[in-house]
């Protein structure tokens, strides 16, 4: 972290041995089971790279203000870290700062909750200055109501200034102090660049390509989808959190010049709320597309539940209302999926009209994917009759290449056209217009 150093003795490290808990209570139970609660964990723990060496659920009936697992639960948890040399407990659920404090000091090791985990993640993978920016913003965040955490200088005073003396600062309100500092400093920095984003963004309203945003919980293969379509290389690994700056390129569609697609940080459920708001900025990318096409990996046994975190997610930033981008969905890893299971899925996806399913990694269905798209873009596409003066060339190659120009006639001095246009389109057409 930039600007400067707090305290930090739960700093996760690379091969570190774990303890994996999952707390099963019934406002999570609902849409996974335990063992895939367990299994995603997991899954983030190796995203940077720590051992997980044992895991296990504990029911609770009811959560404990002061360490959120009963005390027979937290003795055995204490009894399994020993057992297996592990110096981390990474817990799978949001822990106060008090919770966490005292499993530290009962189960006597490092604990990490799943906030603090998915920061971790972020952390390690933001590649771009607005990306760290974010993710600092988020740590930061998290990090301010954990100053209760027992660092051991935490009760040290500094001495008072002026003539007045008094006791002084003590070392956690100058701790705050600090953070608050650099969160504002890092929110102006943020406020720029996200003008700087709104500039580059109205620029691509006035030029004449429509954007398509791929979303999906993370790991349903956006990376390697966005590969296939655009012939690119963006990171694309096995991993959780793969991708987390967004990337633009260019790709090919029937009946369209160009369009371009992007590439964006994946979701997940109980996605930190301080990620949420530190990333919006980006995701805003996402508010402003023509079409979400929403990627799900179909091989995967919580595919439902994993689909209903993205709604969760996408309601939050406000693109479940009316006039949010339209959708599609690419039911993605078909090439995983056994014969019966496959074709139950094909079934059930000739049997509705918004979804494609295809294996981004073998390339088989995209063609159909991108006929999908094409088609999605010109939905609800109108036919205007439009006069332009002949030397407007700009505006007239415009809509030769945003539109489907179906008839062109020259008479007094200006240029006939029919253009059918999607309402997109001609609101873009019309901005471009003198006043």
């Amino acid at each position: 972290m930039s600007g400067f150093d707090l305290p930090n003795d739960g700093a996760v490290a690379r091969g570190e041995r774990a303890l994996l808990i999952v707390p099963e209570t019934t406002a999570r139970g609902a849409r996974r089971s335990s063992e895939a609660r367990l299994d995603e964990a997991a899954g983030l723990a190796a995203a940077i790279g720590v051992e997980v060496v044992a895991r296990r659920a504990f029911k609770l009936r009811s959560p404990r203000p002061a360490t959120l697992l009963g005390k027979g639960q937290v003795e055995e948890i204490a009894t399994l870290a020993a057992d297996n040399d592990a110096k981390l407990l990474i817990v799978d659920a949001a822990l106060t700062p008090v919770q966490q404090k005292n499993l530290e000091e009962q189960a006597k090791t490092k604990v990490i909750d799943r906030t603090g985990l998915i920061l971790e993640i972020f952390g390690e993978r933001a590649a771009t200055a607005e990306g760290r920016l974010q993710v600092e913003l988020a740590h930061l965040d998290y990090q301010a109501g954990r100053l209760v955490r027992s660092w051991t200088h935490l009760e040290r005073q500094r001495g008072g200034f002026g003539f007045l003396g008094g006791p002084g600062e003590t070392q956690i309100e100058a701790d705050r102090r600090l953070i608050r500092d650099r969160m504002a400093k890092i929110k102006r920095e943020l406020e720029a660049v996200k003008r700087t984003r709104t500039l580059h963004r109205d620029r691509r309203q006035r030029a004449p390509w429509p954007v398509i945003a791929l979303v999906g919980y993370t790991n349903a293969g956006k990376s390697t989808l966005f590969n296939r379509l655009t012939g690119e290389a963006v990171f694309a690994e096995d991993l959780l959190f793969a991708t987390l700056d967004p990337t633009m390129r260019e790709i090919r569609l029937p009946g369209f010049d160009k369009a371009i697609l992007s590439d964006t940080v994946g979701f997940v459920s109980d996605l930190p709320t301080e990620l949420v708001a530190a990333f919006r900025a980006t995701l805003e990318e996402v508010a402003s597309a023509d079409l979400l096409v929403h990627v799900r990996d179909m091989a995967h046994p919580d595919h439902d539940a994993q689909a209903a975190d993205v709604e969760d997610v996408l309601t939050s930033l406000g693109l479940a209302d009316e006039g949010a981008p339209p959708r599609l969905e690419a039911w993605n890893k078909l090439d995983l999926l056994a014969g019966d299971e496959r074709q139950a899925v094909l079934g059930e996806a000739a049997r509705r009209d918004d979804v494609v399913p295809v294996s981004a990694l073998s390339g088989w269905g995209l063609d159909e994917l991108r006929t999908a798209v094409a088609e999605r873009l010109q939905h609800g596409t109108a036919i205007h009759a439009i006069s332009l003066p002949t030397k407007a060339g700009s505006q007239i190659a415009w809509l030769h290449a945003r539109g489907d120009v179906l008839d062109q006639q020259l008479g007094d001095g200006e240029i006939h056209l029919s253009v059918r246009l999607s309402p997109a389109d001609w609101a873009r057409f019309q901005a471009l217009q003198p006043a």
